[in-house]
């Protein structure tokens, strides 16, 4: 093959049409529907053959088309309505609020994957549209926030189906320059790169930009003529299954990530770990902040952790990426130097406190040594990582293991229906996206009538009946069906029958197969006469998941059956652009994981937004969402330790529910009229979305609780040459070299029993401090419910004052504890240091009588 020279040539838009071409360099434009609108109505038909992406878009469309638009009023009129809109929530710089944040300082939000749009394929599900929405949000809130991931030139794969319904995988090639993304350039003009030391030599990336709304996207490519074939391929695939890949990604986002933003001189002030993929970011800070401002490693590694916030998203132990030594060795050499201090040091802040010098690397357990700041996705999913990860704290009630949460939310634009867009313009006003959750717009969803409201949930659910009829054509052509089946496929689902979509990723915990036990009863529902219903899969299998892929195998073969074809169809090739078409026209959204391993599953909550009622286990944000007002429940809440019996009772209550509560309900029309009790949980279902799920108030939440404490803390910690700092480090090795010499002598209560409710008592220990002092620790009684001779319910903690110095390092303390409520107690008394949260989340700073 010749090496061609390449240009590109762009299509000669008008002058004034111009702004479209800076519309489509900004991810804006795909929340917004007026935008969207802009581009479709040059060429609908184009439009759905570029997949809606607008580079791609316009290149396709003929001179003398714009040349029309040019002299289309009613076009020009529409192009001024946007321009105006981007011009005063993109443009300007600031919504006015003060933030603890100078100019060029960030919040750094590292994620291995970001979903924006279909047309942008750097992402493989949840995880990627959380960070996409993530950063959407706060392009809204104007918030000081930088994304940083990695460009990935084949992203996540294609599906599709064999003849037997087993999945395949397809990996296009996609055409970087058809994505809004523009090479970073440094000071002399050139193509900014970044490097980092791998076991076979050099890894180069080159950085690319993407502009989403307010916020810059950087993304690192190692697709270079000077890398090796190996190092460029480290950014060819999302989640690549071999596991020298998988480390040289999250080395790249990490450690490259750091570099380039230090090269393009922007201070992180606090980073933010969208998962432990992003872990070795810290490493590359600590590094940075050595240097920068002359500190020592025991001093940056006060400051590092105080302002990192690290948000886990895997409930499952093993969905923790873990890596042996030899592997991750050589990419940990060159930070000897920098950071003053052996691989081995290193490697050891990445596993647990007392194992083998030869245990793997854990992400996780390296992300959560390097931050103060550590949150589950959910109110369920903080108590399981709490439980899960209590062995790094081994001296810590289970409910005090230092991970709280942040309910995950969604970006209500980018998944609300066109239809139901127009009604919140028109009854909550042209803005209402920007401040869903005030009061007065969460009641004026209850004022939009029932009328309008149907209607615009009977289009939705015609237009998700007519893409599934057309994408069920495309995969029997594909499949080489007879005539006859296509035929049969042309008509498949009925625009008026209650419509059950389950969609997402098939994993076996996420039960896909739950609907399947008693395929009899599933039959006489889908076909019943008076009220059928009809049920709308689609989801991939990770490639390497041969377990999942049977799961979609199994439903395949069902729904390929004469008797139901028509009422029950696999939807191959799940993307965002056919999530959107379910989240807005199913009637249903079903959800079946084995508590707890739903870690949040935020598509209940964009389906939410679009009057789509939730049918769901209580797993995930659905135990904070639920209520009999606006969805059902599958069960109550229980976990169960046989897995088969479990799924025995759980697919028997989805029937039960589904027959004596949700098709009694939809098919409730009193004289033809309208389905009143289910439009009332349609808008008690859109305000809950609205309200609590939103991504405005998530990245609210992470601003208020994490952000801006942090940012502030590092101000502080890093003021008069790192006093602050400096003072902590020395607080913490005296802690540490002298916390051995505490001792708790066996509590005394003053009165005997019998006590009863009203009474109080006082409690005093004699403990020994040795070197420290009564100001530098906190000792504390410890209380509550007995639930066994070890185990505390509802624990307390009141604070115990000295009342006494024997001398020698020895003290009396003593409180009074108040009988309040009648039960069987016990107490205890314990010491912990005294300092900030992260002093006192110390592992092992604690000491029990």
């Amino acid at each position: 093959m010749k090496n061609f020279q390449t240009f590109q040539v762009h299509p000669n838009i008008p002058s004034n049409l111009a702004f479209l071409e800076a519309l489509s360099r900004n991810m804006w434009w795909c929340w917004k529907k007026d935008a969207i609108e802009l581009f479709r109505r040059i060429d609908p038909p184009r439009w759905v053959e570029s997949g809606r992406n607008p580079i791609a878009f316009l290149a396709k469309i003929p001179q003398r088309r714009f040349e029309q638009l040019a002299r289309d009023d009613g076009y020009l009129s529409h192009i001024e309505r946007v321009k105006d809109e981007f011009q005063n929530w993109v443009l300007n710089p600031t919504n006015g609020q003060q933030r603890p944040f100078n100019e060029n300082e960030t919040v750094a939000y590292f994620s291995m994957e970001f979903g924006l749009h279909e047309s942008l394929p750097l992402f493989a599900g949840g995880l990627g549209i959380l960070a996409g929405d993530h950063l959407k949000a706060a392009s809204n809130l104007a918030l000081p926030l930088t994304g940083i991931g990695l460009m990935y030139r084949e992203g996540y794969f294609r599906q599709y189906l064999n003849q037997e319904g087993w999945q395949q995988e397809e990996y296009p090639r996609t055409d970087i320059f058809s994505l809004p993304a523009d090479r970073v350039q440094d000071t002399d003009g050139n193509d900014l790169t970044v490097s980092i030391e791998g076991p076979d030599g050099t890894i180069r990336a080159i950085v690319w930009k993407i502009t989403v709304g307010r916020i810059a996207l950087y993304l690192l490519d190692t697709n270079l003529a000077e890398n090796s074939s190996s190092a460029r391929e480290i950014t060819a695939r999302l989640y690549a299954g071999d596991n020298k890949v998988r480390l040289a990604q999250e080395m790249l986002l990490g450690l490259g990530g750091m570099q380039a933003l230090a090269a393009m001189g922007i201070n992180v002030k606090v980073l933010h770990m969208n998962e432990g993929h992003s872990a070795f970011a810290s490493l590359q800070r600590l590094a940075q902040i050595m240097a920068g401002y002359q500190v020592d490693l025991k001093t940056a590694l006060e400051i590092i952790p105080r302002t990192t916030v690290f948000t886990t998203h895997t409930p499952v132990a093993a969905g923790h990426d873990e890596f042996p030594l030899d592997m991750v060795k050589p990419y940990l050499k060159p930070l000897e130097e920098k950071l003053k201090v052996t691989t081995e040091e290193i490697l050891s802040w990445g596993q647990p406190e007392g194992s083998n010098n030869d245990a793997p690397l854990s992400m996780f357990i390296l992300a959560l040594q390097m931050s103060a700041y550590c949150n589950g996705v959910s109110k369920l999913h903080g108590t399981v990582a709490r439980r899960m990860w209590s062995f790094v704290w081994p001296q810590r009630p289970e409910e005090e293991v230092p991970i709280s949460y942040v309910t995950n939310g969604i970006h209500v634009p980018t998944f609300v229906s066109q239809e139901l867009a127009y009604l919140f313009d028109r009854y909550l006003g042209p803005e209402w996206h920007l401040s869903s959750r005030k009061s007065e717009n969460i009641t004026r969803v209850g004022e939009i009538y029932d009328e309008e409201l149907w209607r615009s949930h009977e289009m939705n659910r015609s237009r998700l009946v007519r893409t599934c009829r057309k994408q069920l054509v495309k995969q029997y052509e594909r499949r080489n069906a007879p005539r006859n089946v296509l035929e049969a496929v042309e008509s498949a689902l009925d625009p008026d029958t209650l419509t059950v979509a389950f969609a997402r990723r098939f994993a076996t915990y996420k039960r896909a197969n739950l609907l399947l036990r008693d395929e009899e009863r599933l039959e006489s529902i889908i076909n019943n006469k008076d009220y059928p219903v009809q049920f709308i899969f689609a989801g991939k299998a990770h490639p390497k998941d041969d377990e999942g892929k049977e799961l979609i195998k199994k439903l395949f073969q069902f729904a390929s059956r004469a008797d139901v074809r028509d009422r029950i169809v696999f939807l191959e090739d799940y993307d965002m652009h056919l999530a959107r078409h379910l989240l807005q026209g199913a009637d249903v959204w079903l959800n079946t994981p084995r508590r707890p391993f739903e870690a949040c599953g935020t598509s209940g909550m964009k389906a939410a937004i679009n009057g789509v009622l939730n049918v769901s286990i209580l797993d995930g944000w659905w135990c904070e969402g639920y209520s009999e007002e606006r969805g059902w429940r599958i069960g109550n809440g229980e976990e169960y330790e046989d897995h088969s019996y479990q799924d025995a009772v759980e697919s028997q209550a989805f029937y039960n529910v589904l027959e004596n509560e949700v098709i009694p309900c939809f098919y409730d029309r009193k004289n033809g009229d309208l389905p009143a009790c289910w439009l009332k949980k349609m808008k008690e279902s859109m305000k809950m979305a609205m309200k609590s799920f939103c991504s405005l108030r998530m990245v609210s939440d992470y601003e208020k609780r994490y952000y801006n404490p942090s940012a502030e803390r590092w101000d502080l910690l890093l003021a008069d040459s790192a006093a602050e700092a400096t003072k902590l480090t020395d607080q913490l090795e005296r802690l540490r070299t002298h916390w051995k010499e505490i001792q708790i002598k066996q509590p005394v209560r003053q009165a005997q029993e019998p006590y009863h409710v009203g009474d109080a008592f006082q409690v005093t220990a004699e403990v020994q401090l040795g070197e420290l002092t009564p100001d530098e620790v906190d000792v504390e009684l410890f209380y509550g419910n007995l639930k066994s001779l070890e185990e505390l319910t509802a624990s307390h903690v009141k604070p115990m004052a000295v009342q006494q110095e024997l001398g020698d390092g020895g003290y009396v303390y003593g409180c009074v504890l108040n009988c309040e409520v009648s039960g069987r107690f016990g107490f205890t008394v314990r010491i912990s240091p005294r300092g900030d949260e992260r002093i006192k989340s110390i592992p092992r700073l604690m000491t029990w009588a």
